[in-house]
């Protein structure tokens, strides 16, 4: 953090407390004190702050491969070691927090983001370095970084030794498991933690970077050409949308031209801000300044949980003080109060990133091979239909053949004049890499369809010992639900007045896997042992997204399945088979009263339907 004359203008927009920390906060706070009070997360003594030969021998052990993981981060903490006043209590109480909650939260890493110390002095460094001897005993994985406030700040990483270098230097990390290396000066280093499934990279820079350090970092980067990297260090934001001119100095000689660094963290100014740019790649990079020190205590060690959940696509971000949370049972006081968890959207907020797509420059992932049709063929298969090798735009004709070798081929059927085409676009796990666009529109009634040929086995099967169907399907982003709903994905024809079965709306089809006008998918069926149409509901699926469904009957109850996932409306009274009157099926059609009365409007995948209910793991898209 800069000295009062070189941050006037911050002191003047000092944040207002968060006194109104509003219902997320306040159970999120109750939550953390009910652990707290059970955890052992209250202020230790000094006694207590020795570990036990149990803890000492627990080791850390994030889960690397879980998709939700979470990077702790600590501004400066300078102001509590400061000469004769230091308090080592509130540093300790966040180091002690993240080992309490490393399993709940899946926490990799912790980052220092500077000024650890007021003064750079062999005492103040003591005491620090003696607090994260916490985390040195148990193995964590953290970086640490020089502040001005911490070297002598007109210096540069050539400045030689220092009491920061003697406590954080080459022999305090050597042999940690997610250390990567340092510069020769030891002011930089680099450090590698596995989450999500892959490797991740925390760069850690100094105050300043001379030219030794820019190549240094640069030559790191050269070396894991695959791997997303978080930057850290002292100064680079100043405030929202504005980086200091060493900032600058930073973006314009590393980050731009570095796509693999996707995120920037630093400390030094107050309050805390936000910027967003674009790299030489056309990718957003995100900066971030955090800094609480001009808050009460100091900060009280305050920190950040960066939440990165890769299947939301996003990184939720949130401010906690676990020293005061563990104060609270003794009673608080006013500032504590105001101070306990942080609100305000500078300090808990959603940065959105698609994950893939934001490292597919450097790290792409491969694209599923097509998988050979024998694999898909597995015990009970009964028609299997693909839709590849054929060129994009090509208009379908004649006869699409059934890959099961059951002789259930389908024909094509146009209405108004609509064509059906062949494409090469197709669900990321889907076997074959090609589908079917369907141009359908309810009035005037206009498309094409395909339905099995006369007599094909399919016709006539009741499926009474259970069965899967599974299709993908992909809505474009003009689907109309006023000219596009209630269009089928797979429909067997027959109405439910002609097998005698008049219960309900007998002009339905005997079953229709359909998408309603809000875009969810819907399995409507009679079995043979009701009179009455059985429905399985899934939730909307939004447009311009590859789904795969699965509609699972094991000779009983009936499942739909979005994504391999169960949806939350499958009836539980018993469903067996499917009634049949030994007509067609249909692919992209819907019946009603024994007449074509909407076509899908959308791309249609591969789909198979199998005589047996099939496990989630044997789905196509596993």
């Amino acid at each position: 953090m800069c000295t009062s004359h070189e941050h006037e203008h911050d002191h003047e927009q000092v944040e207002t407390a968060q006194a109104g920390a509003g219902r997320r906060s306040f159970l999120r706070a109750t939550a953390l004190l009910g652990a707290a009070a059970t955890a052992g997360v209250t202020l230790p003594t000094a006694a207590e702050a020795a570990p036990t030969s149990a803890s000492v021998k627990a080791s850390w052990r994030p889960d690397t491969d879980s998709r939700r993981f979470t990077l702790a981060v600590m501004p400066d903490t300078q102001y509590l070691f400061d000469g004769p006043s230091i308090d080592k209590a509130p540093i300790e109480a966040s180091l002690r927090y993240l080992l309490e909650h490393g399993k709940d939260e899946n926490i990799v890493f912790l980052s220092h983001l500077g000024d650890l110390t007021q003064n750079g002095a062999k005492p103040e460094f003591a005491a620090i370095g003696e607090a994260f001897r916490l985390l040195d005993r148990r193995g964590v994985g953290y970086s640490v970084l020089a502040g001005n406030h911490d070297v002598n700040s007109s210096t540069d990483d050539q400045r030689g030794s220092s009491p920061y270098l003697d406590t954080f230097g080459l022999g305090r990390f050597k042999g940690a498991r997610t250390f990567g290396g340092a510069s020769a000066d030891g002011y930089n280093t680099y450090h590698l933690f596995e989450a999500a499934g892959r490797e991740w990279m925390v760069l850690a820079l100094d105050w300043r970077l001379s030219a030794k350090g820019y190549a240094w970092a640069k030559s790191v980067l050269a070396q894991h050409p695959h791997t997303p990297v978080i930057l850290t260090t002292h100064e680079l934001v100043v405030e929202d949308d504005q980086l200091s001119d060493y900032g600058q100095q930073l973006w314009d000689r590393l980050i731009e031209d570095h796509d693999q660094i996707f995120l920037t963290l630093n400390g030094h100014y107050w309050p805390a801000g936000r910027a967003t740019r674009k790299n030489a790649a056309g990718n957003d990079v995100h900066l971030h300044l955090t800094n609480y020190q001009n808050r009460y205590f100091g900060g009280a060690a305050m920190i950040r949980l960066y939440r990165f959940d890769l299947d939301r696509g996003v990184i939720d971000v949130e401010t906690v003080s676990p020293w005061i949370l563990g104060r609270a049972a003794k009673g608080l006081n006013e500032l504590e109060r105001q101070e306990i968890e942080l609100s305000g959207d500078a300090d808990r907020f959603t940065v959105d990133i698609d994950f893939g797509d934001r490292f597919s420059g450097f790290a792409p992932v491969p694209a599923r091979a097509s998988r050979p049709v024998s694999k898909l063929l597995v015990p009970g298969t009964v028609a299997y239909w693909r839709f590849d090798g054929q060129s994009d735009g090509t208009a379908v004709s004649g006869t699409v053949r059934d890959r099961s070798g059951r002789g259930n081929d389908l024909t094509l059927v146009t209405v108004g004049g609509g064509t059906l085409n062949w494409s090469s676009d197709h669900h990321p796990e889907q076997p074959g890499h090609g589908s079917l666009e369907f141009t359908g529109y309810k009035s005037p009634l206009k498309g094409a369809y395909l339905r099995t040929v006369d007599g094909a086995p399919l016709n006539s099967a009741t499926f009474k010992r259970g069965y899967t169907i599974e299709a993908f399907y992909r809505l474009p982003a003009d689907w109309d639900p006023d000219h596009n709903a209630w269009s089928g994905v797979v429909s067997r024809t027959g109405t439910g007045g002609a097998a005698g079965k008049t219960a309900d709306d007998p002009d339905e089809p005997l079953a229709t896997l359909s998408l309603s006008n809000d875009r969810e998918p819907q399995w409507a069926v009679r079995p043979l042992n009701q009179e009455g149409i059985a429905s399985n509901w899934g939730q909307e699926t939004p447009l311009e997204t590859w789904w795969h469904l699965a509609v699972v009957n094991d000779g009983k109850h009936t499942t739909l399945y979005v994504e391999g996932c169960p949806v939350v409306r499958n009836p539980t009274a018993t469903a067996v088979g499917l009634t049949s009157v030994g007509l067609p099926w249909l692919l992209g059609g819907y019946e009603y009263a024994g007449k074509i009365d909407q076509i899908l409007h959308g791309r249609l995948g591969d789909v198979r339907i199998v005589e047996r209910a099939l496990p989630v793991t044997s789905f196509m898209n596993h």
